[in-house]
């Protein structure tokens, strides 16, 4: 595989940018060898610069579930690039989106857009204490909820993935009220609660978590602290800007039947554009500027090109049997995958929900972080290379989980299990 333009191409960025990247993970620090830079993308396939082409397990990290460059999505940004590029301004494409995200997501009667996942989650932490009063959060371990002060503890992803188990510059009187606790450990968020009886202003999770790989919630879980948390008066936000459109037209609310008292959204519903959101019960979004108190402004939020992206792809996947689609093929490629592994003699273990799968090189089950983290890093450095040389680009993490499309073909599936048959013969 000859990647010699990828490889000066990153030499010069790294004099350039830091690291190189504009976001770390992307520099392959944890899996080793030269970053791939991308030319160009289209259906479940990726282009790099000299030429190779990938089968895409990553799809911008989640928000391409109908394939890249969706010629409906490519077609409606067409026309809307007419118009112009950004108002400034309310417009119409807002309350169609907006209606839209309120119709299909559980916990959403009033919806804020803003431009990415981090500044969704920094607003709705915002306004959780100012609703409640209150000035402490319940966060889990290996969950990641961008990049904000206050989340950077225990933050899985990109954190975990460099080694940093928390950041440089992040204050401890900004963290002090960050309380932390293991994924699927109700116990543990119940001494926290009992030991912080009117203080806590809130429970925020990934309702599945994406960011310390793919970990679903345990059987009771997500119900107990929808129960704890109307016990102490706290409000429960679920963070879907991974698995909101992406696990179920509704997210994980609607997949599990638990619905939050807020959401944070993004990734899907900006169709591949730069989009976040925030959303829930009417009487806790009135808090928010104008309509109340709490202010929180942005002047590309509501972008007519991230709003007309997001009502298209919406739209695609209303269409029937989309998801059904993808349950099959994601659970398809996860037992091939685990079944690979096996006949390499292999530990591992791993699952899927819909167009979301993950695996660890471990024997499991993996039900947190902290077991995550007995996952073979090394082997798993090997094998991205290996499945690379092979045509097939998964995320350069251990810690982070696949995303299938619309566009994946029953061929593209059996090829990547062909490619990960070869490649864990290659590691054993």
């Amino acid at each position: 595989m000859n990647t010699s333009r990828s490889e000066a191409l990153f030499a010069a960025a790294q004099k350039l940018m830091p690291g190189g990247v504009n976001s770390p993970v992307r520099a392959f620090k944890s899996v080793g060898g030269q970053p791939i830079l991308f030319d160009r993308v289209e259906g479940a396939y990726a282009w790099d610069v000299d030429g190779n082409r990938y089968i895409d397990y990553i799809g911008s990290w989640g928000p391409a579930i109908c394939g890249h460059a969706h010629p409906e999505v490519i077609e409606a940004l067409h026309q809307a690039l007419a118009k112009g590029t950004s108002f400034g301004a309310p417009c119409a494409l807002e309350n169609q989106l907006a209606q839209m995200v309120i119709d299909a997501v559980p916990s959403v009667e009033m919806v804020r857009f803003v431009n990415s996942g981090t500044e969704a989650c920094m607003a709705v932490l915002r306004l959780m204490r100012a609703y409640t009063g209150r000035d402490k959060l319940i966060k889990f371990e290996g969950c990641y909820h961008g990049h904000a002060d206050m989340f950077l503890v225990k933050a899985g992803s990109g954190v975990a993935t460099l080694g940093l188990p928390d950041s440089p510059g992040v204050p401890s009187s900004t963290t002090a009220n960050t309380l932390t606790a293991p994924y699927n450990d109700l116990e543990a968020v119940k001494e926290l609660f009992a030991a912080n009886p009117d203080s806590i202003a809130g429970v925020i999770l990934e309702p599945v978590v994406g960011n310390a790989g793919f970990i679903p919630p345990d059987f009771g879980f997500l119900e107990g602290l929808r129960e704890l948390t109307n016990e102490y008066g706290a409000l429960l936000v679920f963070d879907e800007v991974m698995t909101g459109f992406r696990i179920a037209y509704g997210g994980a609310q609607a997949k599990f039947g638990v619905t939050p008292d807020l959401t944070t959204m993004g990734k899907v519903i900006g169709g591949g554009l730069p989009v976040g959101a925030y959303g829930g019960r009417a009487e806790i979004m009135a808090m928010v500027a104008p309509a109340g108190p709490m202010y929180q402004a942005g002047t590309l939020s509501g972008n007519p090109l991230a709003m007309t992206a997001g009502i298209k792809t919406l739209e695609l996947l209303k269409q029937p049997g989309c998801y059904e689609q993808l349950e099959a093929r994601t659970k398809r490629l996860s037992n091939g995958i685990q079944a690979a592994a096996q006949a390499a003699g292999l530990p591992i273990c791993g699952s899927s929900i819909s167009a979301m799968f993950g695996f660890f090189l471990c024997e499991g089950p993996v039900r947190n972080f902290e077991e995550a983290k007995s996952a073979d890093t090394t082997r798993f450095a090997k094998l991205h290379r290996a499945m690379l040389e092979r045509g097939v680009y998964l995320a350069p993490s251990a810690f982070e989980a696949g995303f299938t499309s619309l566009a994946h073909s029953e061929a593209d599936i059996d090829a990547t299990i062909d490619a990960f048959r070869e490649s864990f013969a290659i590691i054993a």
